[in-house]
């Protein structure tokens, strides 16, 4: 099988991880690997198009004191990406990531149009296909606090027990970053609705999927603080913004949070614990597990997962998909306790123990081996 191959410009950044991660899962692609000193040298530049069937240029300055330094930093980055492709004659697919601001009056706005206008220019003299993504507000876990989203700043706020401020109480349009992926990827693929600029060229105005008021927002994630870090329950998670706002707001929750010792409650009869509450459906399992054997070595992309260890000992292990710092939790059941798992991070649990080891599952969407939103991966 012939697989597609694909660049990313800004693979680091919040949405360009994302994609690179949800794109790595595929076996028809082929993902060519992008650094930012690319842009410092034209000769790594030009092999990186030369070798792309697709590159989606995400890479681009959000913020800055100064405007003008916004604005040149997107233009000359969008000029080297097309002086490349003429020197190497190159025609890759473009696909740009422009903003709803670019019909707006600020610097920032006008560097998305004129850089589309750039691309265009481009695929009309040189026969390459351009398409253009407005995107509006994006949120989603990893985003960085005080420079992605207001999103990425509440949910850091909130979960370190800071106070967050609204400084405008205004409606915001936002779209999930999975969501936005899959656009991406159905216009890397040919399988998204575009309108048609001109002869070679594309856009894709993205509307938001959700409209929400900031204050909206930072209710649901003081819920989410009260309800889930504080008592252990997990929200209804049957509407797609709250269960999207949920999974983002879990990624921002400090490590030392956990493990999360339950209250054991013993009289003459033995003893009870509450494993979990929950405002929504689920599958509750259990497992035994012999001394020295490890289970799990997958992530989930939408699902919640707790582990919680009743019997036996214990080492939970997680790390983000992409990163090589693994977070490891021990747990005894002699002290009950609890480790949920984060979206697009590995996680398994291995018996340190000498005897049996016996541990409960809950997850809010049931065990189905042919889902696509379980994969497997070592955490080592």
């Amino acid at each position: 099988m012939k697989k597609h191959k694909i660049g990313i410009t800004g693979q680091a950044g919040f949405v360009g991880n994302h994609l690179y991660t949800t794109l790595s899962l595929r076996e028809d692609v082929e993902l060519v690997p992008f650094k930012r000193s690319f842009f410092e040298d034209q000769e790594e530049l030009a092999q990186f198009v030369i070798e792309c069937d697709t590159v989606v240029h995400l890479a681009a300055m959000n913020r800055h004191e100064d405007q003008n330094v916004i604005y040149n930093t997107n233009i000359k980055l969008v000029e080297d990406l097309i002086s490349v492709c003429k020197k190497s004659s190159a025609t890759p697919h473009i696909i740009f990531s422009s903003s709803s601001q670019e019909q707006k009056d600020n610097l920032y706005g006008n560097s998305k149009r004129e850089g589309k206008e750039r691309f265009i220019a481009w695929a009309k003299e040189t026969e390459g296909r351009f398409t253009s993504l407005t995107i509006p507000n994006v949120f989603g876990p990893f985003g960085k606090p005080n420079y992605n989203s207001v999103v990425a700043t509440f949910c850091h706020k909130v979960a370190h027990g800071e106070e967050p401020t609204i400084i405008n109480d205004g409606e915001v349009g936002l779209i999930y970053v999975n969501d936005l992926v899959k656009i991406f990827i159905n216009t890397i693929f040919g399988d998204q609705t575009a309108t048609k600029i001109d002869k070679n060229s594309f856009e894709v105005l993205i509307e938001p999927n959700h409209y929400l008021k900031v204050s909206k927002i930072l209710e649901l994630l003081n819920k989410f603080k009260k309800d889930y870090m504080e008592n252990g329950i997990f929200p209804c998670l049957e509407d797609h913004f709250e269960k999207s706002l949920f999974n983002t707001f879990r990624c921002y929750i400090p490590e030392s949070h956990y493990p999360v010792k339950y209250t054991k409650h013993t009289d003459p009869r033995g003893s009870f614990v509450e494993i979990a509450r929950t405002q929504t459906a689920g599958q509750f399992s259990f497992s035994t597990t012999v001394p020295g054997i490890t289970r799990g070595n997958h992530f989930h992309t939408r699902k919640a997962e707790r582990f919680a260890v009743i019997s036996g000992k214990a080492r939970i292990q997680l790390r983000k998909i992409g990163t090589e710092k693994v977070i490891n939790y021990d747990l005894n059941g002699d002290e009950p306790a609890y480790v949920d798992m984060p979206i697009w991070y590995t996680h398994n649990i291995i018996n340190t123990g000498e005897e049996e080891l016996i541990t409960l599952f809950w997850i809010n969407e049931p065990y189905d081996p042919e889902d696509a939103d379980t994969y497997f991966e070592n955490v080592e």
